[in-house]
């Protein structure tokens, strides 16, 4: 279905009268750009976790929580005279309509990879106009990123540039470089900021490996953790309940967990 303009302003009209200050809604009217963005970022997970479970029903629902953190941001950016709802949807369009000129424009392009470098042109002479750092390719990488995602946004950025292996094995090789390094420092009884460094490398490692094998790595680990929780649940019910974990011996859990990944996997097929 088509989004008609009236229905962005029923939207629109929601958002204004809830930020209405004498009849609209007490929280609503007392939230801020600050107080807001945690749930905006709340909102953008749960779309995410909707499009990974298949949900396309909760993913239509998500996705209009998602944009009515848009329209709140945008009001109370109205209410201080800084911009209003129409200027993000101009400023997006424009911005596309910037960065695709193979698309809109007469402008040729090889291949995604030169694709790849136009965009990076393009997005530097965009923060030149802005006063940016154009000597920083990393510059406009928003620092609140998540730790996972600005890893492989800075190690894609770098890849654009041409900076890069072109194999997986000199990635797996470098990971493994890593984690020797780490194991020399924690044998030689490192210190903590010692080890938190080299443990930093082994993450970024992983991270590459990760957009080598084209695998979001947050997702992978999502995943990881879905597993560890059914598995540890099927230990637990094995044990007699978690509070009898602590009386099982080593060896005892470790037969309770390949267990319960045998369980797990036997249920999956």
């Amino acid at each position: 279905m088509v989004v008609k303009n009236n229905e962005i302003s029923a939207l629109l009209d929601v958002m204004r009268r809830l930020r209405d200050p004498q009849t609209g809604c007490p929280w609503d009217v007392a939230q801020n750009f600050n107080t807001i963005a945690p749930y905006t970022i709340e909102e953008a997970y749960e779309v995410a976790d909707a499009i990974a479970r298949n949900e396309m029903g909760e993913l239509r629902e998500e996705l209009g929580d998602l944009l009515f953190q848009v329209v709140f941001h945008a009001r109370l950016a109205e209410e201080r005279d800084e911009f209003a709802f129409a200027d993000v949807v101009n400023s997006i369009v424009e911005k596309m309509i910037r960065r695709h000129p193979h698309v809109f424009a007469d402008t040729q392009v090889g291949d995604a990879k030169a694709q790849a470098l136009a965009w990076e042109e393009i997005k530097a002479l965009e923060r030149a106009a802005r006063g940016g750092d154009c000597s920083d390719p990393m510059a406009d990488i928003p620092l609140a990123l998540d730790a996972l995602q600005r890893a492989a946004k800075i190690q894609k950025r770098a890849s654009r540039l041409g900076f890069d292996w072109t194999e997986v094995p000199p990635v797996v090789a470098k990971l493994r470089e890593e984690i020797g390094e780490l194991e020399v420092e924690i044998a030689a009884g490192a210190t903590r900021d010692r080890m938190r460094e080299e443990l930093g490398d082994v993450l970024f490692s992983v991270v590459n490996l990760a957009r080598h094998l084209q695998i979001d790595p947050a997702g992978a680990l999502v995943n990881a953790n879905c597993r560890f929780e059914q598995r540890f649940a099927q230990v637990c019910e094995q044990a007699g309940g978690a509070e009898q974990l602590q009386t099982r011996s080593a060896d005892e859990l470790e037969t309770l967990w390949q267990q319960a990944k045998r369980h797990l996997a036997n249920n999956e097929r």
